[in-house]
């Protein structure tokens, strides 16, 4: 559904933006209206890394007024490959100075304002206010739960997206929207400790082309908002699947609902993935990490399949014995053992992949 606008518009844009967003203004509904109001608008930008940097430079280009970027890391070389708005010359430099420069290059009337902070839950709403929504590319749980929080305090939109390895997610949470709108918070995806603690970028990497995607869709989330166009995703959940090339949708509402809770679709959920400490006798260990990986050790009598390969075609081990599917620590084994069982093969991941193998492996010998 369409939203109200979130912010009123300026009176005028100057001669230089009005030229500089020339296309904007001939694109119905934006219009010359919708590009004041960006203009206007104040977003908060946490992380400038691989989801931020995409997000800096198009709603920059986009010309939302200010820009307040929060970050407290510097550039390493590992970031280039994916952190699009830093250089070779910023790598020990403040994260924040890239977002800063590359702004003012594409947007001179544009202000960023740098916060060389982590957010906590502590913080949260000071670095926060003022802002009319907020964009969450951070890469960590427990600062996207206290971005939350920060938000729901305020009342604020929340254009939140994750990316980890081949896959994303892209959604809107707010917790006071617009009347006729039902409020979604991170908690009802997600509850409170229900998730533990993520892998890293460097433990199952990530394609640096897919951040830029989806740095893109947070900054058209946020336009749509501050404009009042289109239909955010607020009640649903952009799911991407960038080593099949698939988009799916899946609706969310909020977990407990209330009499001024309009009614939502209950989430299309995923039945969880069973997961193995020992593996049984009898079980057929497929083993989904690449062969450089592989080639370092693996488990006796485990079959060797890529994960991408087994993604084509996860049907060909119909009929196998029960499959115990593992990666180097159970982000990529669960991936394959939910297409294991979407095609019919039971199909388990082992708890902790070959980390926690080898780490018994060595306590019992």
């Amino acid at each position: 559904m369409s939203l109200p606008p979130l912010v009123e518009p300026v009176d005028a844009l100057s001669d230089a933006e009005r030229i500089r967003t020339a296309r904007h203004r001939s694109l119905i509904p934006l219009g010359e209206l919708g590009q004041r109001r960006l203009r206007a608008a104040h977003v908060a930008i946490m992380g400038a890394g691989g989801l931020g940097s995409p997000v800096v430079l198009a709603l920059a280009a986009a010309g939302v007024g200010t820009l307040t970027v929060i970050d407290d890391d510097d550039v390493e070389l590992t970031n280039l490959q994916r952190q699009i708005v830093h250089r070779m010359s910023d790598v020990g430099r403040p994260k924040v100075d890239s977002a800063v420069r590359a702004a003012a290059d594409l947007s001179p009337e544009t202000v960023v304002v740098p916060v060389r902070e982590h957010l906590t839950r502590e913080n949260g709403v000071e670095l926060l206010r003022g802002a009319d929504l907020v964009i969450d590319g951070t890469d960590t749980f427990e600062t996207r739960e206290a971005v939350a929080a920060a938000t729901e305090a305020l009342g604020l939109p929340l254009v939140w997206g994750t990316v980890q390895s081949f896959d994303a997610q892209v959604t809107v949470f707010w917790s006071q929207p617009p009347a006729g709108a039902a409020p979604v918070r991170l908690s009802d995806v997600y509850p409170p400790g229900s998730v533990g603690e993520l892998p890293t970028c460097a433990m199952v990497g990530v394609l640096g082309a897919l951040c830029m995607q989806v740095g893109s869709l947070l900054a058209i989330e946020a336009v749509k908002l501050i404009t009042g166009i289109g239909e955010p995703l607020l009640g649903r959940m952009l799911v991407i699947d960038g080593l099949r090339g698939r988009q799916s949708e899946v609706a969310i509402r909020a977990a407990t609902a209330t009499a001024n809770t309009a009614p939502a679709a209950t989430p299309a959920l995923a039945a969880p993935i069973p997961h193995v400490d020992a593996i049984p006798a009898g079980a057929l260990v497929v083993d989904v990490r690449e062969p450089h990986e592989t080639a370092l050790g693996t488990i006796p009598g485990a079959r060797l399949i890529p994960l991408a390969g087994l993604l084509e075609d996860p049907g060909s081990l119909r009929g196998s014995p029960p499959v115990v599917v593992v990666c180097q620590a159970g982000v990529r084994a669960r991936r394959a053992a939910q297409a294991l069982r979407e095609a019919g093969v039971e199909a388990s991941v082992l708890a902790g992949g070959m980390d926690a193998w080898t780490s018994l492996e060595r306590s019992t010998a």
